[in-house]
């Protein structure tokens, strides 16, 4: 029932994070945006003690719980090994904690987030690896699953969906999230929790908690008969049946071995319950003869069973459907409505990055962004992406070419659950200063077209672009834009609308830090 209970819960935790992820509609993030908000990293990078308490007080009560239910990536992993233990069963065998291997990836984890890091820091942080795998392969399939059925709505004459865009969000972020996915995937398909005990480094904090917690699977050697049918089924490898041991710094409280027990010599209860089923056992062993202890024998390690060609086909199809999105998005790019070509837009050379309204500036984005792509996937104009930089790598950061930050939409600042972006509301966004607009005179089509254009004028949302004579001597002269750089809030609105290729006219300069006007 333990185990039932575990696997329902979980399931819901998982699908709900992922949802978060994969809808456009930005529905989920109101009814789910907590789930995210409630992981262990980017509760503590938010500062938000009551949940990282409630989250250790959950683990000294209960082991660890929020390792099997809660973090999406531990739930993955549970995917992956239980297909592989459709092929062959009883695989696991008990294997000593890598305690050295533990700490190692623990205290560069800290390191690194220490000097500024964190983004690299993050890459084996559980919460932010898995959004980066959702946003980059599921997200792709659920937008063509939700196109094929606004086209069949169409056709039938009905609208109750409507087509999603599909966007590549960069190679850097893609090829990580690959290789997160290939190491998560190949090591929990051989070892079963590998990951989770030896490179995560949330598994290795809450792990230290879990050695006390109150409750925990107890063996009661008096009952026991060393069949090892749950050392066998440890997907932690963490039960040493000959000892009747558990290391419950690794026990991640999936109840598998209580639920394969046959002579129900494993319980999930108190700790103290251990210290009685020891004393019994200390007793029988006493009053039993010489040599009549049955000795039984595991069954023989065999190598793990590697991936079926059905899963091997499944994921290059996820590979080849996130490659043809990226394909159908740059070729439309260089369509204007499918009638005439045009120049692609190439991003500007900026000397300071644009930091999302919320984020207070460069800084902060820094310290607390693990790079999970949540905003990303939520922001509805694709002004968030990325960062391809060394510093901040995929790192969320603001750019132009598809679409400008309008002021009423503060999706971003709704589901940061690290206190990266900060919740924001519009009027407050209205008055908040994240870059300026620079005019470049020699790319303005103005000057280099001699044709006048006032498209930057005409869609400044804050009135802070006014044309001015460009000779003002000659009443007929065509006019330029000038910025009022007071009024400015580095929307974006100028840049994107801008005709001018292959860099806009008109581009935004970020500042490191907001400002209000």
């Amino acid at each position: 029932m333990l185990r039932k209970i575990r696997i329902a819960l979980a399931v819901l935790f998982f699908s709900a994070v992922t949802l978060l992820f994969l809808d456009f509609t930005g529905t989920a993030a109101e009814w789910f945006g907590w789930t995210a908000k409630i992981q262990f990293l980017p509760s503590l990078l938010a500062a938000n003690f009551a949940v990282v308490a409630g989250l250790v007080l959950l683990t000294l009560l209960f082991g660890r719980i929020y390792c099997s239910v809660i973090c999406p990536l531990g739930v993955l992993q549970d995917v992956f090994s239980h297909a592989a233990g459709r092929r062959k069963r009883n695989r696991f065998a008990y294997a000593p904690a890598m305690t050295l291997v533990r700490a190692g990836f623990l205290v560069a984890f800290v390191a690194l987030a220490a000097l500024g890091l964190l983004s690299v820091a993050s890459l084996v942080a559980p919460y932010s690896a898995y959004g980066r795998i959702a946003s980059n392969f599921l997200a792709p399939v659920w937008a063509l699953g939700n196109n094929a059925l606004a086209a069949l709505s169409e056709a039938a004459g009905g609208y109750a969906f409507y087509p999603a865009e599909i966007w590549f969000k960069g190679a850097g972020v893609f090829l990580a999230a690959a290789a997160t996915l290939a190491v998560v995937g190949v090591l929990a398909w051989k070892g079963g929790r590998t990951y989770c005990n030896t490179v995560c480094p949330v598994g290795t904090v809450l792990g230290f908690f879990a050695k006390y917690s109150l409750f925990k699977p107890v063996i009661d050697a008096s009952k026991c008969n060393s069949c090892s049918l749950c050392s066998r089924n440890c997907k932690s490898k963490c039960i040493d049946y000959k000892n009747h041991s558990i290391d419950y710094s690794r026990c991640v409280a999936c109840f598998d071995c209580v639920g394969v027990c046959r002579k129900s010599a494993i319980s999930y209860s108190p700790a103290f319950a251990k210290k009685a089923a020891a004393k019994r056992a200390e007793a029988e062993r006493a009053a039993r003869p010489e040599g009549a202890r049955a000795e039984f024998s595991a069954a023989k390690k065999e190598p793990p069973a590697v991936f079926r060609r059905g899963r091997r086909g499944f994921f290059s199809t996820l590979f080849m459907l996130a490659g043809g999105a990226a394909a159908d998005a740059a070729e439309t790019m260089k369509v204007d409505g499918g009638l005439a070509p045009i120049r692609a837009r190439r991003r500007p050379e900026r000397a300071f990055k644009i930091s999302p309204p919320g984020s207070g500036g460069i800084a902060n984005i820094a310290d607390k962004c693990t790079a999970c792509q949540l905003c990303v996937s939520a922001c509805p104009s694709r002004v968030l992406v990325p960062s391809r930089s060394l510093s901040g790598f995929m790192q969320p950061e603001m750019t132009y070419e598809n679409g400008y930050c309008r002021i009423e939409c503060v999706e971003c600042s709704k589901v940061c659950p690290a206190g990266a972006i900060l919740p924001i509301s519009p009027e407050e966004k209205a008055s908040t200063q994240i870059g300026r607009a620079v005019w470049t005179a020699s790319r303005c089509i103005v000057n280099a077209d001699g044709m006048q254009c006032d498209n930057c004028f005409r869609q400044c949302p804050t009135g802070a672009i006014q044309m001015v004579a460009k000779d003002p001597k000659d009443p007929k002269s065509l006019k330029i834009p000038t910025v009022d750089v007071a009024r400015c809030i580095g929307c974006g609105a100028c840049e994107n609308l801008c005709p001018a290729r292959p860099v806009a006219a008109i581009c935004v300069e970020g500042n490191p830090s907001h400002n209000r006007i």
